[in-house]
């Protein structure tokens, strides 16, 4: 039986402040869900953080002219402030700290000592004028399954892997005119094609909440051999590997998800009372875990691929993940969200122009789900305000008029409303058809139900019931505005009367 759910969205890179294109994604859904299991009394933590081990820390602290260490101090404070800008309700937030770089070195530790890793020689890129090899964000060029210019590791377009000796066209992100050529070295790997036949069955059978881009990525991925994956680079930014036969080495940032994950659990647990004892004891097999994913479609193979085969090369010891539930790119008027371009809108500046409710329902209405979506300032204006803002004001005044009279009669058919009212918000929180859009769409509706209900005094209590009911079931998103309810459990014990409490009003830009 399920004890607690852990809710996890990857780690952003510690390279900078978090911008809408990211919040519109996994953390806004992510905190959402949480906040939906635990209205239905569910117990759930929502794990993330920020990453400082990726290459792109070094690449942007570069063109910054700053010292890598500085920009992560920086980046990781703007972060934890943006996430907060938007209410977005952190329980365990990783970073740095040598609690985390142990846990990684002893997790892969434990991997080497298995027997589940291999010494191989690998083509690297190599800068001969620096004498550094190119990895990740080290390097740029196309990628060899889609064509798409991007950088080494992971390509943004496909989902695919990219090793940097296979980039078409490759140069230094650092400095495109250093002339680079391919060297090899010896690093450790873990052998990918071993689990590929118990990764297409487990994800053949666990994709009832999967979007239709990331099961067409899986299946072409799984239906060929699986390159080995490098778990130790010959670079010196990163968490020292602990293996003598690579010295020197680093471990992949690439390969941190399992224990970065697991570590994420536990910091969340402990947020609430319960002390794991270590990091991994919530992800053991039989400790009433389930695990889910809310991740950017880019993610989708160092989690749902080769940390599921850490975790296969593993055995039976830990419960893998249930579902992973992806995004699309979020778009700042029709063109991608760019910090270095100065195209970008950043969650804290936003939310102080507007109420933030208005912010998280405007992300989730525009949610990129399954398709890229666009975010332009006007058309939030217009959407908030012609929505939500106005109608559900005018619901507010209109249950003003009741406020603190009674108790009132609720009728047997507005309870069985209610339980309608219930029903389609389940249909967009629960995970196997989870949707922020159709639970925007849901609420709208309803507030454009109540906005047309002239209530008679005989139905006053009918008419505040089903508006605190609506409120309760759009409390995941509209955190503040259900902040005047007494509480926002999601019941459908629904009352025989009614006591209605003051609605507050929804702010606009315009007050």
């Amino acid at each position: 039986m399920t004890e607690r759910t852990i809710v996890i969205s990857p780690a952003p890179t510690a390279n900078g402040d978090l911008h809408l294109g990211h919040l519109a994604g996994p953390f806004l859904a992510a905190d959402v869900y949480t906040r939906y299991l635990r209205a239905t009394g569910r117990k759930a933590y929502f794990g993330t953080g920020f990453q400082d081990t990726s290459t792109f820390v070094v690449t942007t602290a570069g063109r910054r002219g700053m010292a890598p260490e500085a920009l992560v101090a920086e980046s990781a404070g703007r972060i934890a402030s943006s996430l907060d800008a938007v209410g977005i309700g952190v329980d365990g937030f990783t970073g740095d700290d040598e609690r985390f770089t142990k846990w990684v070195a002893d997790f892969w530790q434990r991997v080497h000592s298995a027997g589940n890793l291999e010494l191989k020689t690998m083509k690297f890129l190599y800068s001969p004028k620096t004498g550094r090899f190119l990895v990740d964000g080290f390097a740029s060029g196309g990628c060899p399954v889609c064509l798409a210019d991007g950088c080494a590791g992971l390509c943004e377009t496909c989902g695919n892997p990219i090793a940097a000796a296979d980039l078409i066209g490759p140069r230094s992100t650092l400095d495109p005119d250093d002339p680079v050529e391919t060297r090899e070295a010896r690093v450790l790997v873990l052998p990918m094609e071993r689990y590929r036949e118990r990764l297409r069955a487990y994800h053949d059978v666990h994709a009832t909440a999967m979007r239709p881009h990331m099961a067409q990525a899986l299946r072409e991925m799984l239906s060929r051999p699986l390159p080995d994956y490098p778990v130790t680079y010959p670079i010196s930014w990163g968490i020292p590997a602990p293996f003598p036969e690579v010295p020197g080495q680093v471990i992949n940032p690439n390969a941190e998800p399992a224990a970065w994950s697991m570590h994420a659990s536990a910091l969340s647990a402990e947020r609430w009372g319960e002390v794991p004892g270590t990091d991994d004891a919530l992800w053991l097999s039989g400790s009433g875990t389930r695990v889910v994913y809310f991740l950017g479609f880019d993610n989708i193979y160092p989690f749902a691929v080769a940390m599921m085969a850490v975790l296969l090369a593993h055995g039976d010891q830990y419960s893998l993940p249930v579902e992973f539930v992806t995004n699309e790119f979020y778009l700042l008027d029709h063109d991608k969200f760019s910090t270095s371009r100065g195209h970008v809108v950043r969650a804290g500046d936003l939310a102080a122009e507007m109420p933030r409710d208005l912010v998280r329902f405007h992300l989730a209405a525009t949610s990129p789900e399954s398709q890229c979506t666009n975010f332009s300032r006007p058309d939030m204006t217009k959407v908030t305000r012609s929505w939500l803002a106005e109608p559900w004001n005018r619901v507010a005044a209109k249950a003003g008029r009741w406020a603190g009279q009674g108790p009132l009669p609720v009728s047997e058919q507005s309870r069985g409303a209610a339980a309608r009212i219930i029903d389609r918000f389940t249909a967009s929180y629960e995970l196997d058809c989870f949707s922020l859009v159709r639970a925007a769409q849901t609420l709208t509706e309803q507030i454009a139900r109540l906005d047309r209900w002239d209530a008679a005094p005989d139905e006053a209590g009918d008419f505040c019931h089903q508006a605190e009911v609506v409120l309760r079931c759009a409390a995941p998103i509209l955190v503040d505005l259900a902040a005047a309810l007494p509480d926002t459990a999601i019941r459908r014990d629904a009352p025989s009367t009614i006591t209605p409490v003051r609605l507050p009003a929804l702010g606009g830009r315009d007050g």
